[in-house]
């Protein structure tokens, strides 16, 4: 049973940092591609970052240069640092991984319940 759980979330202050943890089951994280998204009210979900397989980052323009996806195999855990941190920033971060076990097989998508992040001016 895969399962991906977020923590981390908080309240913070314009210019703070916060980092935010994926704990992944069920599924080995350095096997996939594992993804940030985030969801303010009244907007559409987007993608904030990607680390893939091989370990190559990718990040939304909004986020490039602020935050940092990473992983650590040994706690099969995707981290999400946030520095710099703006309003903006204010939304539900969702923990996602797309599986696919066999190369040519069906894909299967997975979504952590999210963790609220609230920054203030």
């Amino acid at each position: 049973q895969v399962q991906l759980v977020e923590s981390g979330g908080g309240l913070v202050q314009s210019g703070e940092s916060l980092k935010l943890s994926c704990a992944a089951s069920g599924m080995i994280v350095s096997s996939n591609a594992m993804d940030w998204y985030r969801q303010a009210p009244g907007k559409q979900r987007e993608l904030v970052a990607t680390i893939t397989s091989g370990g190559t980052t990718v990040y939304s323009d909004s986020v490039k240069g602020r935050f940092t996806i990473s992983r650590d195999n040994a706690k099969n855990t995707v981290y999400l640092q946030m520095n710099s941190l703006e309003p903006e920033d204010t939304a539900v971060y969702y923990c996602h991984a797309v599986l696919r076990p066999l190369r040519f097989g069906p894909k299967y998508d997975y979504w952590g319940q999210g963790t609220q992040v609230t920054v203030s001016s």
